[in-house]
């Protein structure tokens, strides 16, 4: 495990030349749900990025050129701004359909890892830099199927919160602190296509046109509001956690399931899923163009008796489905036939604490630490301009609250914080405060 570093700031590059404001409904940056945006009028004219500063390089499609942007990564210096597109939605899985990096000295590379599925030439040039990304959590695991792996990184999108900035998203934070606006019209295109439009191209090199200036700005901030090292923490636990574990019964996540009520029913909605899910991974297709999760839900629900029922549903009478009944009837019969014994339950089988909403009931005095510790959290939250699931991962403060330590002394609670994953500059700031909310029950 090699440990996080802030790189020195680098020189503020080029301003990318000026040109007439969008319309605002152009504009990137709009709120997210729960977040305000400042009314327009107080807000500044954004200069809209529209094209590479140095231009729009060409896709990098073969080893050879691959391996010249490799050295000219070795050759630069400072931060490697990094950005993947995937085509969620449209494929199966998450991988990486484009790759954008760029650094001082080096300039854009636009990376096709179709035909280049092994980058590990470009992580041997980076080698101990800094990798800046927005929402690292998100490009990583798809970065790490073809061999890109930081060893220092510097997330913008977690820095914005923990810098207390109203709006986190890419275009927002860009806007907000750099005074420019991104286009972002192709961010839920399908970036399997081949060959890539060129509108498309510009927009994925504008995600790491300015990537670095904004890590320096953030750096900025934090440093001046005593955050630094809370950035460091919070972006060496990211690099340690290493891949997502793989999910449990991920068919309870359909759509609509809510409204099975027995068991037997959620035994068909898994049969079904499951059946979809393999002829989707065996089309690299993305489940729900193969069959969409409230035709999966309608079928459950009418139980038909035989392949002409089935097809008598609204969704399983396009052409597809017709060719498809057999494997959808089919499901349905195994699920059917299940012995009750392998029936799935209601809810899948956890560790934790129950619903809070029926803790008054089950256990009042915890139901009353947990007010407390929220309404602590909360002033806290408020004080250092941190969002609350960022001061702490609010299923660690359920499980504290549900099972408190015994005796529960500060130090105590800090011990059951640091084993709930909480990093050092969470458990200073939140243990005393969760120790009061224990003794309040």
């Amino acid at each position: 495990m090699h440990p996080v570093e802030f790189t020195e700031p680098t020189p503020p590059a080029e301003a990318p030349a000026a040109v007439p404001a969008p319309a605002p409904e152009a504009r990137t940056g709009e709120a997210p749900a729960g977040e305000v945006a400042p009314a327009a009028e107080d807000a500044p004219t954004a200069i809209p990025l529209l094209a590479p500063r140095d231009g729009l390089p060409p896709v990098i499609e073969t080893s050879t050129a691959l391996v010249a942007y490799a050295d000219a990564l070795a050759a630069g210096s400072g931060p490697v701004a990094v950005d993947a597109e995937r085509a969620s939605g449209y494929r199966y899985g998450q991988s990486a359909y484009l790759v954008q990096m760029r650094r001082a000295g080096a300039g854009t590379g636009l990376i096709d890892p179709v035909p280049l599925p092994d980058l590990s030439a470009v992580q041997a040039a980076i080698g101990d830099a800094e990798w800046v990304l927005h929402a690292a959590n998100q490009d990583l695991p798809c970065l790490a199927e073809i061999g890109l792996v930081p060893r220092k990184l510097f997330d913008t999108e977690l820095a914005a919160r923990l810098a207390g900035l109203p709006r986190v998203g890419l275009g927002a934070v860009v806007e907000s602190l750099l005074g420019f606006s991104l286009q972002k019209g192709h961010s839920a295109a399908d970036w399997s296509t081949r060959p890539l439009p060129e509108d498309w191209l510009v927009y994925a090199a504008l995600d790491v046109e300015v990537l670095v200036d904004l890590r320096d700005a953030l750096a900025a901030i934090l440093e001046e509001q005593g955050k630094t090292e809370w950035a460091r923490q919070e972006f060496e636990a990211i690099l340690a956690a290493g891949p997502p574990a793989p999910k449990v019964d991920p068919w309870r996540k359909t759509s609509g399931m809510h409204g099975l009520r027995s068991r037997r029913q959620l035994g068909v909605l898994r049969a079904l899923w499951q059946a979809r899910d393999e002829l989707a991974r065996r089309r690299d297709i993305a489940p729900g163009r193969v069959l969409p999760d409230a035709a999966i839900v309608s079928a459950v629900q009418a139980d038909p008796k035989d392949e002409g029922a089935l097809l008598d549903l609204p969704v399983f009478r396009g052409r597809a489905n017709r060719k498809l009944v057999s494997t959808w009837f089919g499901a349905i019969v195994r699920g059917r036939a299940l012995p009750e014994a392998e029936l799935p339950l209601h809810s899948k089988p956890g560790d934790g604490p129950p619903p809070v909403n029926r803790w008054a009931d089950r256990d009042p005095a915890a139901a009353v630490r947990l007010k407390a510790a929220r309404a602590s959290l909360a002033a806290l939250s408020e004080q250092w301009s941190v969002p609350v699931e960022n001061l702490l991962s609010p299923d660690l403060v359920r499980r504290l609250m549900w099972t408190p330590p015994t005796p529960a002394t500060a130090d105590a609670v800090a011990d059951a914080l640091r084993a709930g994953g909480a990093r050092e500059w969470q458990v200073e700031l939140t243990r005393d405060p969760l120790t009061d909310a224990i003794a309040a029950g």
